[in-house]
């Protein structure tokens, strides 16, 4: 048996969502805040930082999706249109990087934080104590398992 080599597929259809497991995910992270959170938090000077939480939200989403920052136009082909609102060309996305200095990946990050609790508090779990905000104090040199870990530590 051989492989045939001069066969080939076409997929044309404008209906074809190549990507349909982003759904899911977006909206969780839509339902934790990630649009909200990035308009509110995600400040880039210029026309380059308009809309900042639909640009942050196509780059989360072209990340599940497993495309680097020239293939975002994946989010674009076929069906995706009636999949996900108000996708973003690649080249907007690449300036909406490109302005980013340090600050504005500490803003990334402090959404990052803000939506990863969110997520937390939608978990569904018995005990939400770990969620805490607050951090446990023990006496100096009282000693603690690492978590995880079989290994003692102490603090100094």
């Amino acid at each position: 048996m051989r492989v045939c080599h001069n066969l080939s597929a076409g997929f044309d259809d404008p209906n074809l969502v190549s990507c349909a497991g982003l759904v899911p995910v977006m909206a969780l992270a839509e339902r934790a805040g990630l649009h909200d959170l990035a308009a509110a938090h995600v400040r880039v000077p210029g026309s380059a930082g308009s809309n900042p939480g639909v640009k942050v939200a196509a780059l989360v989403a072209g990340m599940v999706a497993g495309a680097e920052i020239d293939a975002m136009d994946l989010l674009r082909h076929g069906g995706m249109g009636w999949v996900l609102t108000a996708g973003r060309a690649p080249s907007t996305l690449g300036t909406f990087l490109g302005a980013f200095t340090f600050g504005h990946v500490r803003q990334l990050d402090a959404v990052a934080c803000r939506v990863l609790v969110n997520l937390a508090g939608r978990a569904p779990t018995r005990s939400r104590s770990w969620i805490s905000t607050t951090r446990s104090r023990r006496p100096t040199g009282t000693r603690s398992r690492a978590p995880g870990t079989g290994i003692r530590r102490s603090r100094v």
